[in-house]
């Protein structure tokens, strides 16, 4: 009830501070923009605040020895940046025809004011973002392409739909640049957290290129006149999708009265897809050409310490998908147990078409 209540609050409270035009506004203006208007806590309800302060989002450091104003430089808060400011080397060079997009991967920072929950928001993260070149009169229908692409993203990496939701940002939230923006959200234990956004920035990132930087940055296609693209931009944080795979991997089953910890990885997520598993300490042998043969294939365990139910049991946590047992009758029948992680099902499969079941299975 508190939280519902402070949530409201706390719309009223920007809601206040939006009306009086605060955009732009120095610390003394906005000072006396909250006190002049009686605005309160949202929580407390008090109205003693403190002179608003300047938080500085990026990174500041010096390029060379010499620490001087000159070589001031920052990290970068998103690779998007780079993507555009070599949109017109790439054109050249690849002699792309539009539609057409370039994709980048790697390190941001970002000065968090309230880093937290694990590594779901941190100063240094991974990431991964598209800059999709368009023509603006086809925005609309390549915005739902690039929508129902981003959700088949994360359903091949195994997330459950349940925990997976769109949120578009209503006018008031969206960025200056954007048109349209829409967030692809998981339930998280702290709640719902965005995974990704996907923004339709018109051609406000080249259109400010070309004004500071006197380049030509249109496009001249034959029997058009020249035009400035517009942009689509799919962005994924790579840490806080691991961070959702592992969650909504992670199960708790009572099996027999004990509960059993598995990891429900996609098969094509999983670090290690066939575990090979002597029944015996004197089957090792037998079972190692099993297990070396396999690993022709696939990424291939060989465990022979404990027993067979411990680890079965260190395999489900770990996630493997196909246990195979080499037990006394494999000798003579020339056939090995294989068992489904998910389903707990055993299959007695012939040791020569063993890769192609495997196969079929992980494919599937």
């Amino acid at each position: 009830k508190s939280g519902v209540s402070l949530c409201v609050k706390g719309m009223e409270f920007i809601e206040d501070l939006r009306s009086h035009s605060i955009e732009g506004k120095s610390n003394d203006e906005l000072f006396s923009i909250v006190e002049g208007c009686g605005i309160k806590c949202p929580h407390c309800e008090a109205s003693d605040w403190t002179i608003p302060r300047s938080f500085n989002l990026m990174f500041k450091t010096y390029q060379g020895v010499v620490e001087e104003t000159a070589a001031l430089v920052y990290l970068r808060p998103e690779t998007a940046q780079g993507i555009f400011t070599n949109f017109k080397n790439v054109l050249n060079t690849s002699r792309k025809k539009i539609p057409f997009g370039i994709a980048q991967i790697g390190k941001s920072f970002r000065n968090e004011i309230t880093p937290g929950n694990f590594t779901f928001r941190t100063r240094e993260f991974e990431q991964m973002e598209i800059e999709y070149f368009i023509k603006e009169k086809d925005w609309e229908p390549l915005f739902d392409e690039w929508e129902k692409a981003a959700w088949d993203f994360f359903k091949k990496l195994g997330i459950a739909e349940e925990n997976l939701r769109f949120r578009q940002h209503d006018s008031k939230e969206l960025s200056h640049y954007s048109k349209r923006t829409k967030d692809v959200e998981y339930r998280f234990p702290f709640g719902w957290g965005e995974l990704m956004g996907l923004a339709y920035r018109t051609d406000f990132d080249l259109r400010r290129h070309m004004e500071f930087s006197g380049e030509k940055l249109t496009v001249l296609e034959e029997g058009q006149e020249p035009f400035i693209p517009h942009v689509i931009e799919p962005s994924f944080g790579v840490d806080r999708t691991l961070l959702t795979v592992l969650l909504d991997a992670y199960h708790e089953d009572e099996v027999e009265g004990e509960i059993r910890v598995v990891m429900r990885f996609a098969k094509a997520l999983a670090p290690i897809k066939v575990a090979v598993l002597p029944l015996s300490k004197k089957l090792e042998d037998d079972a190692k050409k099993v297990s070396d043969h396999l690993k022709k294939f696939f990424s291939t365990e060989f465990d022979v310490s404990g027993s067979i139910g411990k680890r079965y049991r260190r395999q489900d946590e770990i996630g493997t998908p196909y246990c195979v047992t080499f037990d006394f009758d494999s000798l003579n029948d020339q056939k090995v147990t294989v068992r489904d992680r998910d389903a707990m099902t055993q299959d007695r499969v012939p040791i020569e078409g063993l890769e192609r079941f495997l196969g079929e299975g992980l494919s599937a």
